[in-house]
């Protein structure tokens, strides 16, 4: 029996893999890492375009918690004839877990360390004695004691505004990542969403089709706010900020605080205060009720995505080179239909005026972020975690119910024992986890413990 198996192929089941292999434990591993290539990489960083940046810079990445090598030395360079600003295009970074992967494959070969790669996807996994059997679409089984499920985005789903028509029509793109294969130039594409995906999306386009007219729509119309273009000092008083921040009662009174702190520093770039707030993003979460935390997702999300989550300079001046040039519209307005056969007609609802228009579009691309719903995901393996009762949904749609160390609750509300989750799966507990630096440190916290499970127990009774 396998002691530990990890499924997923992306970057987040990569860290966790990595840093097992990194432990002297005795435990056997078995990655299952589905039938898409690039090993690593995931969708986040297997796109080959070098317009698609990372937003964050260089010296902020890393696969390991204890890599011998970081991915600011890896790079080696900034790309030639761009600014020094530290944000490299995301096709680097999975070339350096590629070869971060392949260090610690061959350094556990060396050593003699059991362990298996099988480019199969799981389908079902159900509990057994003493552990769990994992069913593959080859037809083989994988039987662990531990299994930790990095799974990675979900499969998009159309809005339900969508009609089967446009759905059949093929000009409604679930997708954003294969836009550009099309070989037709559009007239209008219009964007669904203006968070990163959008923006990688709004750009590709204006690079594959350069007279294409772009309009993207969300209910707020915010883009993504922009990194500075070189770092900035940390807020002195964070610490002290931090501390008053813990002690509030929930969002609206979280919001309040840092409202006061900026109207009092007005000279204050507030990027800082917020990149300082990572630490406790994820206990400040974990203590809002689930009214607290629906008051969140309605009111302040939006607001909360766009600034924590920015966008690299380039892209932004991107983006508002478009907008000047008017090439690309951005409307704050609710969708409210898209149908038609080809072109599409997409009728939305306005913000601020409460009015209703119809927009006409060749292409539409559904953008709108991270799918995180699993009770509705066409998932095969989740929905049978489910049906069994081995896992239970988030009733906010963020990924399933977890312990603070990411072990799964169970449909009895018990801790489903030796069954993990890592990455988005987890957003319900901590809210901040699909980010790198986020992963790579619960990686190796989540590898840590599964090694000193599995190492084994000293005999007592030969003990002197």
């Amino acid at each position: 029996m396998a002691n530990i198996a990890i499924i997923g192929g992306g970057a987040a089941g990569a860290a966790v893999f990595g840093a097992l292999l990194a432990h002297e434990a005795p435990d056997n591993l078995h990655w299952v890492t589905g039938s898409r290539g690039h090993t690593g990489r995931g969708v986040a960083y297997g796109t080959r375009h070098d317009h698609h940046l990372l937003n964050v810079r260089a010296s902020g990445m890393g696969l390991y918690a204890d890599a011998d090598e970081d991915f600011a030395q890896f790079s080696g360079r900034e790309r030639p004839g761009s600014r020094p600003t530290g944000f490299l295009p995301r096709r680097l970074f999975g070339e350096y877990i590629e070869t971060q992967l392949r260090k610690r494959l061959q350094h556990a070969r060396q050593r003699g360390r059991y362990f298996a790669v099988t480019p199969s996807t799981a389908t079902r996994l159900r509990a057994r004695h003493g552990g769990y059997e994992i069913a593959l679409d080859n037809g083989e089984h994988v039987m662990a004691e531990h299994v930790v499920l990095a799974l990675g985005a979900l499969t998009p789903r159309p809005l339900r505004t969508v009609s089967e028509r446009a759905l059949a029509s093929g000009a409604y793109v679930l997708d954003p990542w294969c836009l550009t294969e099309r070989s037709l130039q559009p007239r209008r594409l219009i964007v669904i969403g203006t968070g990163l995906t959008a923006v990688d999306t709004l750009i590709s386009a204006s690079i594959r089709w350069p007279d294409i007219e772009l309009v993207a729509v969300s209910r707020h119309g915010l883009l993504p706010f922009v990194h500075p273009v070189h770092p900035i000092d940390a807020y002195p008083q964070q610490a002290e900020l931090n501390a008053r921040l813990l002690a509030c009662a929930g969002p609206a009174a979280i919001l309040a605080e840092i409202r006061r702190l900026f109207r009092a520093e007005q000279a204050l770039d507030w990027r800082s205060v917020i990149d300082g707030m990572r630490p406790i993003n994820a206990t400040l979460w974990q203590a809002f009720t689930p009214r607290q935390r629906r008051q969140f997702l309605r009111h302040i999300r939006w607001l909360w995505e766009s600034s924590r989550h920015r966008l690299a300079p380039e892209p932004g001046e991107i983006i508002q080179q478009l907008r000047d040039e008017g090439r690309l519209q951005v409307h704050a307005a609710r969708v409210l239909e898209v149908d038609g056969e080809g072109p599409l007609n997409v009728t939305v609802r306005s913000r601020a005026r409460q009015v209703m228009t119809t927009l006409q579009a060749d292409l539409v691309v559904q953008a709108t972020g991270l799918d995180t719903a699993v009770g509705y995901a066409q998932h095969p393996l989740l929905s049978g975690l489910l049906q069994d009762g081995l896992a239970v949904a988030d009733p906010l749609h963020l990924g399933v119910l977890a312990q603070p160390d990411g072990q799964l609750i169970n449909a009895a509300g018990e801790v489903q024992h030796g069954l993990h989750a890592i990455g988005s799966l987890v957003r319900g507990n901590l809210w901040e986890c699909t980010a790198m630096p986020e992963i790579r440190v619960a990686a190796h916290a989540l590898a840590t413990r599964l090694s000193a499970r599995c190492a084994p127990q000293p005999d007592m009774a030969a003990a002197p």
